[in-house]
């Protein structure tokens, strides 16, 4: 963790910007093999390209020391590593700055409430940034428009897991509710004044934003499923970022004298929640963004509804 503490200078409410950074392929390595060389020697004896992790690892050096000088406007400045968002305290006051991909942006507003979020590409060569609105060399004007209070936000919908022991999990693309391994989960479902008990690789309820992330792989599959058996194509469905409403599917649901599925995929309409009781006695998880380290646990005796949040992530786009 790196700390600046600078003048306090105010502006537009603002007193720190926090860097949030993300270590590189290469810097793992080399944390886990102790040097550079050893690094290398693994990268290489397992068939990899050693060059290519080093031109990754540059590039991602040269945009942080860009985007570092562009945070010298006046106010405090610290920068963490994206491995302690799930425990920093982010106070009303922060900027909050990523310089990563698209994955550190969803796992870091969902982090943050309605503080306002500045992305950055750090390697537009080799990330499309979907979410990553600006480059390092942009960095310096977005942040002035977000100070000055001329930059343009767009909200983001984030969906909302609440226990019935009313712990809270957000999530920016999607949550993930079924068991910690491959064997399947066992609850009972209920939505739009249906229930019954299932069997199956857990339930995915999807952001707009996540739309076109983990659950598009389930409509790939179904799609290929229904080719296979003669049937039509399945269209991925697609929301806006901004759209209140949110989207389910079960993966793999099995139909046994106990379990059954009917209910296996749906939009949840504003307001509108869909409910889980565990039924598994131990192992039962939800977490969010695939982050599976961060969770909350999922066993016999625990109820989940899942909603769009009250508030909405607020990405700087301009």
């Amino acid at each position: 963790m790196r700390v600046n503490v600078d003048t306090t200078d105010k502006r537009a409410g603002f007193e720190k910007i926090v860097l949030v950074t993300r270590k590189t392929r290469l810097a793992e390595l080399v944390e886990r093999f102790n040097t550079l060389a050893q690094t290398k020697f693994y990268i290489e004896h397992a068939g990899g390209n050693f060059q290519e992790y080093q031109l990754e690892d540059d590039a991602y050096r040269r945009s942080a020391e860009i985007v570092r000088r562009s945070m010298e406007v006046g106010l405090k400045f610290q920068e963490i590593d994206r491995g302690l968002v799930p425990t920093f305290t982010f106070l009303p006051e922060d900027l909050v700055v990523t310089l990563g991909q698209d994955g550190l942006v969803a796992n870091t507003a969902k982090y943050i409430g309605k503080q306002q979020l500045i992305a950055i590409n750090p390697d537009p060569e080799r990330f499309d940034g979907i979410l990553l609105p600006f480059l390092p060399d942009q960095s310096a004007h977005a942040l002035e428009q977000v100070l000055n209070g001329k930059c343009r936000i767009r909200p983001v919908t984030l969906a909302e897991a609440r226990m019935n022991d009313g712990q809270r999990l957000l999530a920016f693309n999607d949550l993930f509710l079924g068991a910690q391994t491959h064997v399947s989960a066992r609850y009972r479902i209920r939505w739009a004044k249906n229930e019954e008990p299932q069997s199956s690789s857990g339930v995915l309820v999807s952001t707009g934003a996540g739309s076109t992330g983990w659950v598009s792989s389930v409509f790939n599959m179904a799609s290929g499923v229904a080719a296979l058996t003669g049937g039509h194509a399945v269209r991925p469905m697609r929301l806006d970022w901004e759209d209140r409403r949110l989207l389910f599917v079960v993966r793999e649901p099995f139909v046994s004298r106990h379990s059954k599925a009917s209910i296996v995929a749906g939009i949840l309409e504003q307001q509108q929640a869909l409910e889980l009781e565990s039924l598994m006695p131990s192992g039962g998880v939800i977490f969010s963004d695939g982050v599976e380290a961060d969770f909350l646990q999922f066993n016999s005796g625990s109820s989940v509804f899942v909603r769009a949040a009250a508030e909405t992530a607020q990405l700087v786009v301009g």
